[in-house]
């Protein structure tokens, strides 16, 4: 008979609830379409407040940064209705996603070492 291997809890990540979009875009690497379906994010360009995102499923888009956007509260509220069958966003990324919480006074500001 095979042994079942015990499953490893992923880590609990806290994150400020209030942390600008694109510094969060950039942590998780997830983005939420309109549509409810996760894409698994390949590159983000920054250009001022703005970033072009492209998915692994290549398609590109602008982006403005921003708190309150739907993209912001979908990804804080873990808002979405599948995944991307083109990104191929893995298992492990989906379970580390949703054991990250997001707190208004406690967690991570997602701050770079030259903005601390």
């Amino acid at each position: 008979m095979a042994e079942k291997t015990p499953t490893k809890q992923p880590v609990k990540r806290y994150y400020r609830k209030r942390v600008e979009l694109l510094r969060l875009i950039e942590k998780i690497k997830l983005w939420p379409s309109r549509r409810g379906i996760l894409h698994g994010i390949k590159t983000i360009e920054v250009i001022g407040d703005q970033a072009q995102i492209t998915t692994h499923c290549n398609k590109m888009f602008m982006i403005t940064n921003s708190r309150n956007s739907r993209a912001a509260r979908w990804l804080r509220n873990k808002w979405f209705k599948g995944v991307c069958g083109t990104c191929r966003v893995p298992e492990w990324k989906l379970e580390k996603y949703s054991s990250t919480y997001f707190k208004r006074q406690y967690g991570s500001d997602l701050l770079k070492e030259d903005d601390r």
